[in-house]
């Protein structure tokens, strides 16, 4: 229902806005909502909800890795609205990323209030994701799909059920109450021709380039935004500079499906409706500048949006850069006339999956995006080429997805891999020992002995009087002379060993891990800033693995 509503509300909302507007100065209003759309954003997140976090894919992963899978209570409702607020007056944005904040934080506080566990809270977080995706694009195995390839949910027999049911009741919901001029539905026109498969494999590799300029881009408009301080200046440089975009090219406004429905039905018309230039669509090289243009405006559009503080994703603008690409494609073969004719909705179509595979490194949701959407499988085998190609090239140019890219930069993403997964959730805090009796370095063999008197361990730890660390003293080394008392005013110095390798408190797990292996150690000192803090054992440190591994993969 949460789909529902969002999309119904941000569709009325541009219609009340553009409908009966005196075409003359339209521009002038495209150049204006944006801006009131980003900055009454920005009050609501500032001053009603008070939490400047944002409402993406990424959250969600963060909070699968570091959160137990708790996602914040308000985000059931404020990424709704203020995805409402963001697209209803422009953003150059998608409404999927929204919708599944929305869903997956239901789910995900149904399942802490039911008092579940981390795996059943995180497939609770899942379904919620993936019924919102089905419910927004009424897609429901790609909705399933995104769970597995996209949140790194394991398929099994415990989450098989559940993700199917939210998938279904989503894609239920969508066919009874959404209006049918609001739904993502292409039909294939022209069938699939074997002899267009050599074109297919060079839109695959040019998606997948489009797919890596598409994510620097973005991370890099969205790195240069954290930077400014103020959230006013934000609101200005963002409102004005999408302002400026959405001037000089109005397909710019929104999430841009009417745009590509449009292009599908070969209405250029509309895709040049209020530009500048409107009355040249029968000029051919304006069109392949115009549409060039839409393919590397989109993504500068979307990043300043959300750079500036609007509330929305990326899935939307993927989706659009890859259609206008296609396209942009086909569209030059068939002008120029270098072969037989290619089809124009079929190349659409695959660019469309195609991108938005390379972009979030996620074949398989674009493949079954764009098949269920065309209700049939004619152009399986194109998509799956094409958009297999697209993510194989973008993987070589980048190696983590646009959502994936800052949380790997951070150490903070899990993965498929279930030895980093479980290394990832694991805390370094949790396995320090603090149980190990320490002595100072101006002490005696005779002092020492006090200490392995009271102590269960078999190291000491030897400290200055600030309490950084200068070595340890193992048992077996004083074992032969401990009740030699001629030896007891021995200085410890002559005992002291250094530790092999010593532990940072910002050390991962896997650098900790690491250390154990390079070393061959059994106990590693916890240094933080060259002050003791404990030890680490592998012991202790393979049974806390142990536990999470059971807690990650048990049914």
């Amino acid at each position: 229902m949460t789909a529902l509503v969002l999309k119904t509300a941000v569709y009325r909302g541009r219609e009340f806005l553009l409908e009966g507007i005196n075409w003359s100065y339209q521009n002038y209003l495209f150049f204006l909502y944006p801006m009131i759309g980003v900055g009454l954003t920005l009050v609501f997140k500032k001053y009603i909800i008070r939490d400047l976090a944002k409402h993406n894919v990424t959250s969600l992963l963060h909070a699968i890795s570091k959160r137990s899978s708790i996602v914040k209570f308000h985000k059931t409702y404020s990424s709704i609205i203020g995805s409402i607020i963001t697209a209803g007056f422009g953003g150059s944005i998608g409404l999927e990323s929204p919708i599944i904040s929305s869903g997956a934080a239901i789910g995900s506080n149904m399942g802490r209030n039911f008092h579940l566990n981390y795996k059943e809270i995180t497939l609770m977080l899942a379904c919620g994701a993936s019924g919102a995706i089905a419910a927004i694009f009424n897609t429901p195995i790609a909705a399933i799909v995104f769970a597995l390839e996209v949140l790194l949910i394991d398929l099994s027999r415990f989450s098989l059920i559940p993700l199917l049911m939210a998938s279904v009741s989503g894609a239920i919901t969508t066919k009874l109450f959404l209006d049918e001029n609001i739904l993502i539905e292409f039909t294939i026109i022209h069938p699939f021709e074997i002899s267009d498969i050599p074109f297919f494999i060079l839109l695959g590799i040019l998606s997948g380039l489009v797919s890596v300029y598409f994510s620097r881009t973005f991370l890099w408009i969205e790195s240069r935004f954290e930077q400014i301080k103020f959230l006013r200046n934000r609101m200005l440089i963002g409102g004005i500079s999408l302002g400026i975009l959405i001037f000089y090219f109005p397909a710019l406004y929104g999430e841009g499906y009417n745009i590509v429905k449009a292009l599908m039905g070969g209405d250029l018309q509309e895709v040049f409706q209020s530009s500048l230039l409107e009355n040249y669509t029968h000029v051919w090289y304006v069109v392949i500048l115009f549409i060039g243009a839409l393919v590397i405006f989109k993504v500068i559009a979307a990043s300043i949006t959300l750079g500036a503080g609007g509330i929305g994703g990326i899935f939307a603008p993927a989706v659009f850069t890859g259609a206008m690409l296609g396209f942009l494609f086909v569209f030059v073969y068939n002008h120029f006339q270098w072969g037989e004719p290619l089809s124009e909705s079929n190349f659409t179509l695959v660019g469309m999956a195609s991108v938005l595979g390379g972009v979030l490194h996620a074949p398989l949701t674009g493949i079954f995006l764009i098949a269920e959407i065309t209700r049939g499988y004619e152009l399986i085998v194109p998509l799956m080429l094409s958009t297999t190609i697209s993510f194989i090239t973008a993987k070589s140019f980048q190696k983590e997805s646009i959502i994936t890219a800052q949380l790997a930069k951070r150490g903070e993403l899990i993965t498929h891999n279930k030895d980093l997964a479980v290394l990832r959730f694991m805390q370094l805090s949790k396995v320090i020992e603090t149980d190990l009796l320490t002595i100072l370095e101006d002490k005696n063999l005779g002092e020492l002995v006090k200490v392995i008197s009271k102590s269960k361990r078999n190291i000491f730890p030897v400290l200055t009087e600030e309490g950084y660390l200068i070595g340890i003293i193992l048992l077996d080394q004083v074992r032969e002379i401990m009740f030699n008392d001629e030896m007891y005013s021995t200085p410890i110095s002559s005992f002291m060993i250094m530790p092999p390798a010593s532990i940072s408190l910002t050390d991962s797990m896997e650098r900790v891990l690491s250390k154990f292996t390079e070393t061959g150690a059994w106990n590693l000192p916890v240094l933080d800033k060259g002050k003791y803090v404990g030890f680490v054992s592998k012991s202790k440190l393979f049974s806390a693995y142990r536990q999470h591994l059971v807690e990650i993969t048990a049914d």
